[in-house]
C-alpha cells in the first residue's frame, strides 16, 4: 500500500516515498523473484491456481505525482499497480490531511493517461469519508456514486474499492459488495478479512531491504489468508 510517490520535506502523515526509495523497493521485490502487478492480475492469477511469485501493489488518494514519480518506476521494473482514485475531488487536493501538506490530485485526464498506461483504475469513494461515520445516502454514493462516476470517466466499470482510512464494518462491506465491485481492499479488517476487506502492508520511506524481508514474512503470520474467487 502506498500513496504519493516524490518530495517528502513535509511528511507528518508518512504517507509520502521519494522516486529513489520507490525504485530501490521496486528493485528488491525483481531481486527476490517477485512482481508487482495490479489487484485485478493478481486475483485473477490465484483464482487460476497461479499467483506464486506475484505481488500486488497499490496507490491510494490518486495523487498527480502518480504519473511523474511512480509510473515511470513501475514501466522500469515491468510492473503494474492498482491506482484508487477519488473521482469527487479531481484535480484537486488532499483536504483530508489538514494540516499536513497541500498534494494535488489528478484530474480526468491524470486518470485516463494512467489507465493508458496500463495501470488499473479503483475508487477510493468520492471525496475520502470514513464510511462507518456517514449515513446511509452518503455511503450510497460513496461507493455506487463513485463506481458510475469512474464508469462515466473511463467508459469500464472498476472492479475495485479502497476505504479510505482503512476504516470498514459489516454495512460498509455491504454497500461496497452491493454496488458491483468484485473486490475491495481494506488495510487490517481482522475477521472481516475477505474479497471485499483485503488486507495490505503499508510501505513507506523507511522501508529499506530489510524492512520490507519482515513485512513480507510476517504478513502471513499476522492477517488470515483469503480464499481464492473464480
Amino acid at each position: 500500500m502506498y500513496h504519493s510517490v516524490g518530495d517528502r520535506t513535509h511528511d507528518p502523515y508518512r504517507v509520502t516515498v521519494t522516486p529513489e526509495r520507490l525504485d530501490r523497493q521496486l528493485a528488491w521485490l525483481r531481486g527476490r523473484g517477485l512482481r508487482g502487478v495490479s489487484m485485478a492480475e493478481l486475483l485473477a492469477a490465484r483464482a487460476r491456481g497461479d499467483g506464486h511469485g506475484l505481488v500486488g501493489l497499490t496507490f491510494d488518494d490518486g495523487y498527480a505525482d502518480f504519473l511523474t514519480g511512480a509510473l515511470p518506476l513501475l514501466a522500469r521494473h515491468g510492473c503494474t499497480a492498482t491506482l484508487f482514485v477519488l473521482p469527487g475531488r479531481l484535480g484537486g487536493e488532499n483536504a483530508w490531511d489538514r494540516p499536513g501538506p497541500c498534494k494535488p490530485l489528478l484530474s480526468a485526464d491524470g486518470i485516463r493517461a494512467a489507465a493508458d498506461a496500463g495501470t488499473e483504475i479503483g475508487s477510493h469513494g468520492l471525496t475520502h469519508l470514513d464510511l462507518t461515520r456517514v449515513d446511509d445516502a452518503t455511503l450510497a454514493a460513496e461507493t455506487a456514486g463513485s463506481r458510475a462516476a469512474l464508469r462515466d470517466l473511463l467508459g469500464t466499470e472498476p472492479a475495485g474499492f479502497c476505504y479510505p482510512y482503512g476504516t470498514v464494518d459489516h454495512r460498509v462491506v455491504e454497500a461496497v459488495r452491493a454496488a458491483g465491485y468484485a473486490y475491495a481492499c481494506a488495510i487490517d479488517p481482522g475477521p472481516l478479512t475477505g474479497p471485499h476487506a483485503l488486507p495490505r502492508l503499508h510501505v513507506g520511506e523507511r522501508d529499506t531491504a530489510v524492512r520490507l524481508f519482515l513485512k513480507y514474512r510476517l504478513h502471513r503470520l499476522r492477517r488470515r489468508p483469503v480464499a481464492a474467487q473464480p
